[in-house]
């Protein structure tokens, strides 16, 4: 007689990354608060368009960029800290 494996069901709201307009949150976040104190530091025309076309360049970007991987960033800095650990070749005896 076989014995079946037992299912989970695996919610997907659980484990979903944070995005807030679909780009990562810390970036999008970030990119809105330098627009806004370029807009408000300012204070004319000149700035806001300047602040509304650079958040919106960035914000075309971290969309693209979490379509592709939804933690790049984190990942990348992950990369960046453990460098010293990586192999600069393939193996020991690379030339």
């Amino acid at each position: 007689m076989e014995e079946e494996l037992e299912q989970a069901n695996f919610y997907y709201a659980l484990h979903r990354p944070q995005e807030v307009l679909g780009g990562e949150r810390e970036l999008t976040l970030f990119s809105m608060l330098l627009a806004g104190a370029l807009i408000f530091t300012g204070m004319n025309w000149t700035t806001t368009f300047v602040g509304g076309s650079i958040w919106t360049v960035c914000w075309y970007f971290l969309k693209k960029m979490a379509k592709s991987d939804p933690i790049m960033s984190k990942v990348y800095i992950t990369q960046l800290k453990y460098r010293p650990y990586y192999p600069a070749h393939s193996t020991p005896f690379a030339e």
